[in-house]
């Protein structure tokens, strides 16, 4: 059966009608499928006359916007962040370098890599690296020297700038943990198989001190002091030990510091106190004279942040918050002077192995599972939405140290906060002076040894 034209009013106004010719009739289709495809493209087509004779001019392609904000977009919590890719398998450790320009970052894929921090490109691969997984990298704090830790049980060191290998060391057993000292001396190493820590020389790669059996079992994580004279580690066992390099003894061990095994450790600047981050999905604050930790009060809630094991954790340089990354994805941060939680970055996939803060303290770079790192501008967190609704929720109220002139949180609902004047960590060196002036009348032993039970330490 034949398809007949349609019918359409003749030109000249008669009743009669004129049928279209199917020619034309086919090339309006036609046209009108192609246009119809352009906008299952995502262009706009505002209307469409098939039987038109000219072409509709259609709008100029837009490029998609980047995507600038992380997570799951709440709108009350957006961070600025940029991805980082070039790892072929689990990012182990992070650090921020030469004047926060610069990212180092280690991996399971055998390689240490250098990384341009603003344009979040690699600028090298470290010569004649390791052919296993490397557990974690450290910086000097000069910027000139790093080195790596990895599972075929060697240590080695670069020359930053040149991407040159000075020295390699190999141990008996597999290191677990590296980072080098303050002043860029020493190199501490965690083992495994000995339970040990090992101090070498950074320069010429002999050992300084050789702790085996420090521990129980597996050290998982160790850390120099600011002044580059103690060492604290942590292990499997669920315990602390503070080294004295000078004394060559231990001056602090604290059994049973969590219910789980201990996954990192970092001191305060001022070297007054110890972070932990462990496996009982806790962080702790450690009173590193005492072996006393807070478990009342505001920071309380630093044993409720994570929804699994805490992998990592990092002081800022002046000790205002804390960063920690977890099981659960999440990198979070921490006010410490009132230990609440001020926000929680989400947009990893996998588990977040490593932290770290830039000197300014306005970036926060992670290193995750996933096989990337993410590198997050907290310049703007106090003015951000969730963190001003969350100070208000708690009762904040700021202040500023008659110490230090810096500004400090206090609860409105506590009877105390009008007699406060200082920051809680100028409160807490001041109680310190005076253990420290009580301690020294009665010559204590310098070895202690502590047992987790009552202890805490009040604002």
């Amino acid at each position: 059966m034949s398809v007949q034209p349609p019918l359409v009013p003749a030109a000249d106004g008669a009743p009669g009608r004129r049928r279209l010719p199917l020619v034309t009739l086919v090339k309006a289709m036609v046209r009108f499928k192609r246009l119809a495809s352009e906008v299952r493209r995502g262009h706009i087509l505002p209307s469409l006359n098939p039987l038109a004779t000219e072409q509709p001019k259609m709008p100029e392609k837009r490029s998609m916007p980047e995507k600038t904000f992380w997570g799951d977009q709440e709108p009350l919590s957006k961070i600025p962040f940029q991805i980082l890719t070039g790892h072929q398998h689990l990012v182990s450790s992070c650090h921020f370098c030469v004047d926060d320009t610069k990212l180092l970052s280690s991996s399971f894929d055998c390689t240490v890599k250098l990384w341009d921090a603003m344009e979040g490109s690699i600028i090298r691969d470290f010569d004649d690296g390791p052919k296993a997984p490397i557990l974690e990298c450290s910086v000097t704090a000069d910027s000139r020297r790093i080195t790596a830790a990895a599972y075929d049980k060697t240590l080695r060191t670069w020359d930053l700038e040149t991407g040159k290998l000075l020295w390699k060391i190999r141990h008996e057993g597999f290191i677990t943990s590296c980072n080098y000292s303050p002043d860029g001396k020493y190199v501490v190493s965690g083992l495994d198989v000995d339970h040990g820590i090992c101090i070498t020389d950074a320069r010429n790669a002999t050992t300084v001190s050789h702790i085996k059996d420090h521990h129980k079992r597996s050290v998982t994580g160790c850390c120099f002091d600011p002044d580059s004279q103690k060492v604290a580690s942590v292990s499997l066992d669920k315990s602390i030990k503070i080294w004295d390099i000078t004394s060559q003894a231990t001056l602090l061990t604290i059994n049973k510091a969590h219910t789980n095994a201990i996954s990192s450790c970092c001191f305060t600047f001022s070297g007054h106190f110890l972070c932990t981050s462990s496996w009982d999905k806790t962080l702790k604050i450690w009173n590193v004279h005492t072996g006393e930790f807070r478990n009342r009060g505001a920071c309380a809630t630093l044993m409720h942040g994570h929804e699994g094991s805490v992998s990592s954790c990092h002081f800022a340089r002046d000790t205002s918050f804390l960063v920690s990354g977890g099981f659960d994805k999440t990198v979070a941060i921490w006010d410490v002077g009132e230990g609440y939680q001020k926000l929680s970055l989400k947009g990893h996939n996998d588990w977040v192995m490593d932290v770290a803060i830039s000197n300014n303290k306005k970036w926060i770079l992670s290193a995750s599972k996933d096989r990337t790192m993410r590198l997050w501008n907290i310049e703007e967190i106090d003015q951000i939405p969730l963190v001003i609704k969350c100070k208000k929720a708690m009762g904040l109220k700021v202040k500023q140290c008659e110490a230090c002139e810096k500004p400090f949180s206090t609860y409105d609902s506590d009877v105390f906060s009008g007699t406060v004047t200082k920051c809680v960590f100028c409160r807490m060196d001041a109680s310190l002076s005076a253990e420290a002036s009580s301690s020294s009348e009665k010559k204590d032993s310098p070895t202690r040894e502590c047992s987790l039970g009552d202890n805490h330490w009040a604002l």
